[in-house]
């Protein structure tokens, strides 16, 4: 019991000294939280909208950057998706390219963390597909094959397959949430999707 609350303090220590001064500038935000409609924890991705990049500024003197909902994940879908989604935490770094270490936050077996936690361009754009793809997505394998080949993308490519499916208009983004969620796990009950799970599962 020593451990563990000594565990949870340097932690906590870790997230005031480290982790939080970089929430405000951080282009992208996971927020780790509770709803009582949905299963705990909640994970929602959020983007920063730069004053420049508003388009409903228009009678606002000084208008700030807002943080808007990209996209969810909760229950089993976040279940199969939650090793890759600690492998991108692991990747994002601080200002001076030192690793922030936020996968430390989702380590538990039962994630007792409440809070915000600031991502990087490309974590950002790979959670936001990763979460958006995943909807309305019955068979858990796809969506854990989903992400653990969304994960191999380069930065420029995340952020290229980000655009195409949320800034080409409602039809356009929709048309390329579909044909993604084919590329990435073909179609459901297609026989080769457990063994290309079964090759990138090796990774971690």
């Amino acid at each position: 019991m020593k451990r563990k609350a000594k565990m949870k303090k340097d932690l906590g220590s870790h997230y005031i000294r480290r982790v939080k001064p970089q929430i405000a500038g951080a282009p992208w935000i996971l927020r780790v939280t509770e709803h009582r409609d949905r299963p705990i924890p909640l994970f929602i991705i959020k983007e920063r909208i730069l004053p420049n990049q508003r388009t409903d500024t228009e009678n606002l003197v000084a208008p700030r950057s807002i943080l808007k909902e990209r996209g969810l994940i909760y229950g089993q879908q976040q279940l199969r998706c939650l090793p890759v989604i600690r492998a991108a935490l692991s990747r994002v770094c601080d200002n001076a390219g030192i690793p922030l270490e936020l996968h430390q936050f989702l380590n538990s077996k039962r994630i007792t963390f409440r809070g915000n936690l600031p991502l990087d361009a490309e974590a950002g754009c790979k959670l936001a597909l990763i979460f958006k793809l995943q909807e309305r997505i019955k068979e858990l394998d796809r969506v854990e094959l989903i992400a653990r080949r969304l994960d191999r993308f380069t930065r420029e490519e995340a952020g290229y397959w980000y655009s195409r499916i949320s800034t080409f208009g409602e039809a356009a983004n929709r048309w390329a949430m579909a044909g993604m969620k084919v590329m990435l796990a073909g179609h459901p009950r297609d026989s080769s999707i457990e063994s290309m799970l079964d090759g990138l599962r090796q990774r971690y």
